[in-house]
């Protein structure tokens, strides 16, 4: 769902980070290390927003080091099993409790305390997204909900309006009337999406994960999936012998499909692939009210091996509160997380107007809940998750197979 493009770092004129958790120098200089995963143009506003950091903070210098998604976390577990973690880097839910069992997080509070790091102004009460088991583990950066991405052409011609509150049949009911009246299919296929099916879960009273392991059983998969083999083989849900070979083009802007759910700050990638226009519609309901939804967040953690602790806090600080990086980065990493950042920018194109909108209208209609903590060993469920479901939806593995072989790979996942 992360997964974005990685780039040059040599036409970015950034420096691969060398060894070592952060050095020091004569006059009292220290440098610290700051990695992530992303795009160039996300490489380029981050680093507008450090040379702004070291113009205010001239004794902190700082190293960079991005990657593609993928590869990132491979560099960065080498990096973990080796002590050689950056000081600062770019972390996710999935990962918190992972890390934290094997001892490379900086629990931040005590730096929050000595006034390092501002834990007021955020949105909505993100302040918390990174606590686990009492410690901070992670400060976000910005906010992102699940969505339903439509291409308002199809969805206008096939007079299909969502609206908040709307249930899973009135959504299978739109599918099949964008695939009656437009000639394709309704959507790209939800099955495979580990977040959409958590919203499902939750609207019934329960989660994919607990603190330790899965909240659903084999049962609750095998409806899930087999529905989901019935959709694809209607054309309801798109072919994934058509969706699979235009990746990581969207199914959706290339003309496959109605819709697709994703995390609605993805939006703006829509209208530079396709011809249309796209808009983000309501998560589905199970009662005509409760989504499950929740904000979720990219977040800066720390290393706890860091020699410059101050300074790591510092910087986060900085990157999460500064208004000057809000605007620079806009809405690349979500919507701001810090009210003084998201204060400062405010988008003039349509996408980023509708993701501000959307984001708001789940505030103020008190839909929001918390999220569950993600155990040690989701990041792997996830992937399993994913892949299974594109052999079953392909017709290489039968349901019951699929879901015996998921729950096995995630309860080895969950139990290391």
């Amino acid at each position: 769902m992360l997964k974005v493009a990685g780039g040059s770092l040599a036409a970015l004129g950034l420096t691969a980070a060398g060894c070592g958790t952060g050095s020091g120098s004569g006059d009292g200089t220290v440098t610290i290390r700051y990695s992530w995963w992303g795009s160039e143009d996300r490489a380029k506003r981050i680093n507008q927003s450090i040379a702004l950091f070291e113009k205010k903070f001239p004794k902190i210098k700082i190293k960079t080091d991005f990657q593609p998604y993928a590869d990132f976390w491979k560099k960065f577990n080498t990096q973990a099993s080796g002590g050689n973690t950056p000081d600062v880097f770019q972390n996710a839910i999935g990962f918190l409790r992972k890390y934290d069992a094997k001892n490379v997080l900086l629990d931040l509070r005590e730096q929050a305390a000595a006034g390092n790091l501002r834990l007021d102004g955020f949105r909505a009460g993100l302040e918390t997204f990174g606590e686990v088991d009492g410690k901070l583990l992670g400060v976000p950066v910005g906010s992102n909900s699940m969505a339903l991405v439509i291409d308002q052409a199809v969805f206008t011609k096939a007079g299909v309006t969502p609206k908040p509150g709307w249930t899973w049949d009135e959504y299978h009911a739109a599918l099949a009337k964008i695939q009656e009246t437009q000639g394709r299919a309704g959507d790209a296929g939800p099955y495979g999406i580990m977040y959409l099916y958590d919203l499902y879960l939750r609207q019934q009273g329960k989660a994919f994960f607990t603190t330790s392991g899965l909240g659903f059983t084999e049962a609750d998969l095998t409806d899930w999936w087999s529905k989901a083999v019935t959709r694809v083989k209607s054309g309801v849900y798109a072919d994934p012998k058509r969706t699979i070979p235009v990746k990581p083009k969207s199914a959706v802007t290339a003309e496959l499909a109605g819709c697709e759910f994703t995390w609605d700050n993805f939006a703006v990638r829509y209208t530079s692939e396709g011809k249309s226009q796209y808009g983000l519609a309501p998560i589905p309901t199970t009662d005509g009210r409760k989504t499950g939804q929740y904000l979720g967040s990219l977040m800066l953690s720390a290393s706890k091996r860091t020699k410059h602790p101050k300074e790591a806090a510092q910087f986060i600080d900085f990157m999460v509160h500064d208004p000057e990086v809000g605007k620079i980065m806009g809405y690349d990493r979500g919507v701001p997380a810090t009210t003084a950042q998201n204060d400062a920018y405010v988008p003039s194109d349509e996408v980023g107007k509708q993701i501000a909108a959307y984001e708001k209208q789940l505030v103020e209609s008190r839909v929001l809940e918390p999220i569950t903590p993600h155990p040690a060993g989701a990041d792997v469920c996830e992937a399993a998750f994913m892949r299974l479901a594109e052999e079953m939806s392909l017709g290489e593995r039968p349901v019951a197979d699929a879901v015996k072989q998921y729950f096995t790979e995630a309860k080895t996942a969950l139990s290391s």
